[in-house]
């Protein structure tokens, strides 16, 4: 049986494979350090930056490493846990698992950091079991002292307390997480958030089978706050003019942009589930989207066991409703507030079944596919 290769013996077969400098749209990217892995431990990897340029993730500084170096996965994982907690003032945590969140959660008003961590993480914490774990503050001890009583991966933040990285690398104390990474990232601020914002270096780059490839702008929102939140308006013969009546809380409000920055990150077909600041469930990676709103409904009930419930929580949806059963779907659950972008051509007997069902129904400004 063959037997998987450690970094050492890994990267004596494969370093050299790939230049220090690559130019891609004429700008020069050096290479920042081969990697343990890519996807899979028989793929070579290694990663570049841009020259010049301020990068949260070409930054970083890898303050512990466990006893090999970084694969391209958690490369991966740590990108699109930033690019949830890059857009949240307040403190806000994503935990990833095969680049999707299994769960996140954003700061309620004197909520401490070791709190959110624990709703980011036991939104599924079976999941969360050797996961990628981000920050947007500065980690403190109560919340490394959490992170260490069970498996992870890595954990990037823009800072660590005095005295955490001891915690941290207590593996005494801690044997399930001695191995455990630990980094700072770069500028978090350096990460677009909103369409405009973007500069060339942020375009997406995708290899097809045969090599060719596709350059695209990234994926970015023009929703930047609640008072962007449009209610759902719409017409066609079969319904006449509709418009949602149903008016979300504040705190769903929050919430509802919360689940839309969330989402982002989510393989399309993508749902998220949120009440006040916490991921309750992600659907995700379906090809229909009533069976994303069933699997996010079905995760949370299995993984919960009975206990806890989705009344009054809300929804995001990355792409339309073709039909009312989406709605219908997430109401009988108890989701009562959901945005999702309009383009349908029952838009209007979406949102009259919405008002029927007590369900505030928001219109985002964009679709937001996610084919990663």
């Amino acid at each position: 049986m063959a037997k998987e290769l450690t970094r050492d013996t890994y990267l004596s077969k494969h370093v050299g494979d790939f230049p220090a400098e690559v130019t891609i749209g004429g700008r020069t990217y050096v290479k920042v350090d081969d990697l343990r892995y890519g996807t899979n431990p028989h793929q070579a990897a290694c990663y570049y930056k841009p020259v010049g340029e301020i990068c949260a993730i070409g930054d970083m500084e890898i303050l512990k490493n466990g006893k090999s170096g970084l694969s391209q996965t958690n490369l991966e994982d740590i990108s699109y846990a930033l690019n949830i907690v890059k857009f949240f003032d307040r403190t806000a945590c994503a935990v990833m698992k095969h680049v999707n969140p299994s769960g996140a959660a954003v700061g309620l008003p004197g909520e401490s950091m070791k709190s959110v961590y624990l709703k980011a993480r036991d939104a599924d914490a079976r999941a969360a079991f050797g996961s990628v774990i981000a920050f947007n503050a500065e980690v403190d001890a109560d919340t490394a002292r959490e992170i260490m009583g069970t498996f992870v991966e890595c954990v990037v933040a823009p800072s660590y307390a005095p005295g955490v990285l001891e915690i941290f690398n207590d593996g005494e104390t801690y044997k399930l997480n001695r191995h455990i990474r630990i980094i700072r990232c770069g500028a978090i601020s350096s990460l677009p958030r909103f369409v405009g914002e973007a500069r060339e270096i942020h375009n997406t780059i995708k290899v097809l089978g045969d090599g060719s490839l596709v350059m695209a702008q990234p994926l970015l929102t023009s929703l930047h706050g609640v008072e962007d939140l449009v209610p759902a308006e719409a017409e066609n013969k079969r319904c006449g003019h509709q418009k949602s009546t149903v008016e979300a809380t504040e705190q769903q409000k929050l919430d509802l942009l919360a689940a839309w920055y969330i989402n982002l990150s989510v393989r399309s077909n993508g749902v998220v589930i949120v009440k006040d600041g916490q991921t309750l469930s992600v659907g995700t990676g379906e090809q229909d989207r009533v069976g994303a709103i069933e699997q996010a409904i079905a995760k949370f009930n299995q993984k919960y066991s009975g206990s806890g419930t989705l009344q009054n929580s809300v929804m995001s949806s990355d792409g339309f409703f073709p039909f009312e059963d989406g709605v219908e779907t997430a109401a009988k659950a108890g989701v009562t507030a959901i945005i999702a972008p309009s383009g349908s051509l029952r838009d209007a007997d979406v949102i009259k079944r919405a008002n029927e069902l007590g369900v505030a129904l928001y219109h985002a400004p964009e679709r937001i596919f996610s084919h990663h």
